[in-house]
């Protein structure tokens, strides 16, 4: 699960970080090994996620129920490490026949908006998940959590603290060395409350105080150092506006907002480990019974050629590297679900790289075969030329037209077959075509024959140039009898071309997208700002396409195979007469060969 920690006012945001093929470092927490993409297919066996449910079930612990939660913070679009959490926790509640709440971590109304709730809503929604009547807020708990704040504060264990934050810090110490007790630490629970109410009331400005759990300033663990609970911060709330001028800390609100929904196992990422005995702590104090959460952490998605911090995913928006949070070459689902990733691609793919507690890097490779394989089995197929060279058939009657039957997807029968115009003038790729071919080019060159897909064989006898050299036109003449693509006297061709009809074809723009960076690694290279890896190639657009006349009913994210260039889907800024197709994935892995 992805969770956010809270320093002052500002959040630092952590994503989950799931198995890798390549390690990163010899993690103290290697409790498991690592898999990988051989016996992908079998069933995957019980995690350690699992493992520790089923003890906690067969120990009867919490009425054997199972509750998740997935909380986002709104301040900005999730990515493919949260959908990976989105997985794990709606998962993990199916598996058991438990319940999912979907909850905001809307502790930090500097960063969080409205608009980010709606798309983390319609997020989830697409990849396939309902959580019911179970969307809960963080500040849905601000009125109990004050008086859980006051309730600890007439208990002795909690107080205001007077000092500025940089003398708060010098004073925690070190891993090393105990830190050092505030002044007012030992204040008596009446002039704490005195300071906290005014704290409420707006009398102190942000900054200027603090409330602090009063745990141990001795631990060896940081985060039990008198940790922060409530801060001063004078801004408008996305939905309780100005009611409040304090807001609780994270690592304050996570455990009791867990707590009163009941929640059994509260999936988090490894960096929240060291948090765990604090959550401890803070739900030690509420709970009234047997009952309580469980924080489970695993290790947080790294993907290579991509970055995965928030923080720099709206730089690259704000400074326009990229278009948006949706454009195709981000990470984020939104951006994912426009360059025409599919739900069930996105499922698979967080299925196969499991949960385990091994830092390390996901080759986004497995990423882009989850969704080729998705895509192979449910996309129409279709011709597009996207690099256009004009053929004549010089004896095929002019003025003539005929249709062709194409199959739409030989992974599935079901789907049927559709014609496709065949006429004198065609389009074919002008990569297809060599005047003076290598020894290994079989595809066409003057007076060599190859096979139009489902239609004909060609010979192409001659080419036409331009004023520069360049080649126009091929005139080619066509074997009427090989219609269907096979020779009645068995010859064989050695290429298969896909073309269009000159006269039916749809003038369309493509987009190649590719990947944003060009360096398996752009945020870790010390003293090197991400953004100088960032890949100059990512996108290519192609304003002179044709695609075959069976597109133009197209609806916004449909997917199509373009037949031997890649899978492709119709952007949703397309009108009727300015179609755009977004590029998915090429047909084969050909960023190895590139690079």
């Amino acid at each position: 699960m992805i969770d956010y920690y809270h320093e002052w006012g500002n959040s630092s945001y952590f994503c989950e970080n799931i198995l890798t093929t390549i390690p990163r470092s010899n993690s103290l927490h290697m409790t498991e090994k690592k898999t990988t993409t051989e016996g992908a297919e079998k069933k995957a066996p019980k995690n350690f996620i699992h493992q520790q449910i089923d003890a906690d079930l067969a120990e009867g612990k919490n009425g054997g129920r199972v509750h998740t939660r997935f909380p986002p913070e709104p301040n900005g679009y999730l990515h493919i490490g949260h959908a990976k959490s989105i997985c794990l926790n709606f998962g993990l509640a199916e598996k058991y026949g438990g319940l999912t709440n979907l909850r905001f971590d809307d502790t930090n109304p500097t960063k969080e908006e409205t608009e980010y709730v709606d798309s983390i809503k319609a997020d989830v929604h697409w990849l396939g998940f309902d959580w019911g009547d179970r969307e809960y807020y963080a500040s849905d708990y601000f009125d109990k959590l004050y008086e859980f704040a006051v309730t600890l504060i007439k208990r002795g264990l909690a107080y205001v603290d007077l000092q500025g934050q940089e003398m708060i810090s010098q004073q925690r110490g070190t891993p090393q060395r105990p830190g050092i007790e505030s002044p007012y630490r030992n204040t008596s629970p009446e002039e704490n409350l005195m300071h906290f109410e005014k704290m409420r009331n707006g009398e102190y400005e942000e900054g200027h105080c603090v409330l602090r759990a009063k745990v141990d300033m001795a631990s060896p663990n940081m985060h039990m150092r008198d940790p922060l609970m409530y801060r001063v911060l004078k801004k408008t709330h996305h939905r309780t506006g100005d009611k409040w001028c304090i807001y609780p800390m994270y690592d304050f609100a996570h455990g009791q907002s867990d707590y009163w929904e009941g929640i059994t196992h509260s999936i988090c990422t490894l960096e929240f480990e060291i948090h765990r005995p604090l959550y401890d702590w803070f739900v030690d104090q509420l709970k009234t019974d047997e009952y309580r959460p469980r924080q489970i952490e695993f290790s947080r998605l790294n993907l290579s050629y991509t970055v995965m911090s928030k923080r720099r995913l709206l730089e690259l928006v704000q400074k326009g590297y990229v278009s948006g949070w949706d454009d195709p070459r981000m990470p984020t689902i939104s951006g994912l679900r426009r360059r025409g990733y599919t739900p069930e691609s996105i499922r698979k793919f967080s299925e196969r790289i499991g949960v385990t507690k091994v830092d390390g890097v996901t080759d986004v490779a497995l990423l882009e075969h989850a969704v080729r394989e998705d895509l192979n089995k449910r996309a129409q197929r279709v011709m597009g030329v996207l690099n256009p060279l004009k053929v004549v058939i010089t004896n095929y009657p002019e003025g003539e037209e005929e249709n062709t039957e194409a199959v739409n997807n030989p992974e599935d029968e079901s789907m049927g077959k559709r014609s496709v115009p065949f006429s004198r003038e065609l389009y074919i790729e002008r990569d297809d075509f060599m005047e003076d071919p290598p020894r290994k080019f079989f595809r066409l060159a003057p007076g060599r024959e190859v096979r139009l897909r489902y239609a004909y064989f060609i010979t192409c006898n001659e080419v036409i140039k331009d004023e520069n050299g360049e080649v126009v036109e091929l005139r080619c003449t066509y074997d009427p009898e090989t219609k269907g693509g096979n020779a009645p006297d068995g010859r064989k061709v050695k290429a298969t071309l896909h073309w269009v009809s000159a006269k039916h074809a749809v003038k369309a723009e493509v987009r190649l997208y590719d990947r944003l960076f060009n360096d398996p690694d752009p945020a870790g290279h010390k003293d090197v700002d991400f953004k100088e890896f960032l890949n100059p190639d990512s996108l290519e657009i192609r304003s002179e396409c044709y695609v075959e006349p069976f597109v133009k009913d197209a609806k916004p994210l449909d997917h199509f195979q373009f037949e031997r260039v890649g899978y492709f889907n119709l952007d949703p800024d397309s009108t009727p007469e300015h179609m755009r197709f977004n590029r998915t994935v090429p047909l084969r892995e050909t960023w190895k060969k590139m690079q």
